[in-house]
Order: structure tokens, then C-alpha cells, then sequence
């Protein structure tokens, strides 16, 4: 399969640099992936959907479909960005209450690259339950780019100062 034919789902959480995604879809598309962008509810808010359904060619999805729909093709590779707590703790439980969570949920079993870009304030970026959900997605195979020299948490209340340096391209180039 050619990268041309692969397709990368973007799962889109409600985080500051949601509203940016469209640098992501450009620099996917720029190497070669067709790009169906997920969003969580809440996401919907911080990002134009309109326009990123221009820039792909596709729905922004964020419900599972009607029986009616057409199913989406399978993605070959996720990138989670910006991944906020809520979502990085549910995945790693395994909890699929929402159409991006049910798609995460599966992955690792289907054997589909996951790379989770955090967007989250040193907080909760300290706190135990953060902490073991990044552990446990690794174990199983999921690029968590977190870390010194790779996405390091804000200070609470600084999430702005941060907007403009998201490091999109490292989620694509973990992929």
C-alpha cells in the first residue's frame, strides 16, 4: 500500500491548539496521507469544521454513524492531538463513551499505530492517574510524546503562551 492510499484519522480533543489542527492536516496531506479528522464533542466548539471538511474532503465525524451513513474507511494511523487529560486517562482504560474513544479503544487491538500529542498543564500532567495511563498506552504500543525534549506540560493558567509552539510535526513524524 502506498502512503497515498493510507489513511491517518486525527482525533481532535477540546484543547487550546485544537483550533490550529489544520497545520496538522497540511503537513499530513503534504506527505501523502488522506486525512479524516475525528473530534471529540466537545472539540466541535474549538474547531471550523467547515473548513476542515473543505481542507480534506470529508466529514468531520463525531458520533457513530447512522445505520443509513457509509462506514468511514478503517484509518491505517491515529494521531491524538491535542490529547487532553480526560482523553489519555479514558483510552488508557480502555473506556469508549464517545465515537473517537470507541475508535481508540480498538486500535492497539487491531494492531493500528496510535501517536497521543498531549496538550495538558503541569497539574495534571502531575498527578498519579496521569502518569500510569502514559505507562500503560506505551506498554501496549502507543507513541506518547511526552517528555523532556518532546511535549513537556505548561504551568497552569499558560496554556496561550503555548498555542503558538505546539509541536504538530513531531506527532507525524512518530507515525
Amino acid at each position: 500500500m502506498t502512503v497515498e492510499s493510507r489513511v491517518l484519522y486525527i482525533i481532535v480533543c477540546a484543547a487550546g491548539p485544537a483550533g490550529e489542527v489544520g497545520t496538522l492536516v497540511d503537513l499530513a496531506q503534504a506527505a501523502g496521507w488522506q486525512v479524516q479528522i475525528v473530534a471529540t464533542p466537545s472539540a466541535l466548539a474549538f474547531i471550523d469544521v467547515a473548513a476542515l471538511e473543505e481542507r480534506t474532503g470529508r466529514v468531520v465525524r463525531s458520533r457513530y454513524r447512522d445505520p443509513s451513513e457509509p462506514r468511514s474507511r478503517r484509518a491505517d494511523a491515529i494521531i491524538v492531538a491535542p490529547a487532553t487529560f480526560n482523553t489519555i486517562n479514558k483510552f488508557a482504560q480502555g473506556t469508549a463513551d464517545t465515537y473517537a474513544l470507541g475508535l481508540l479503544a480498538e486500535a492497539p487491538g487491531l494492531g493500528i499505530p496510535v501517536v497521543v500529542l498531549p496538550f495538558v498543564n503541569s497539574a495534571l500532567a502531575a498527578r498519579v492517574p496521569f502518569a500510569r495511563s502514559v505507562e500503560q498506552l506505551r506498554a501496549e504500543g502507543v507513541r506518547v510524546i511526552f517528555g523532556p525534549g518532546e511535549f513537556e506540560p505548561h504551568e497552569p493558567g499558560a496554556a496561550g503562551e503555548r498555542l503558538g509552539v505546539y509541536p504538530w510535526h513531531l506527532a507525524l513524524e512518530r507515525i
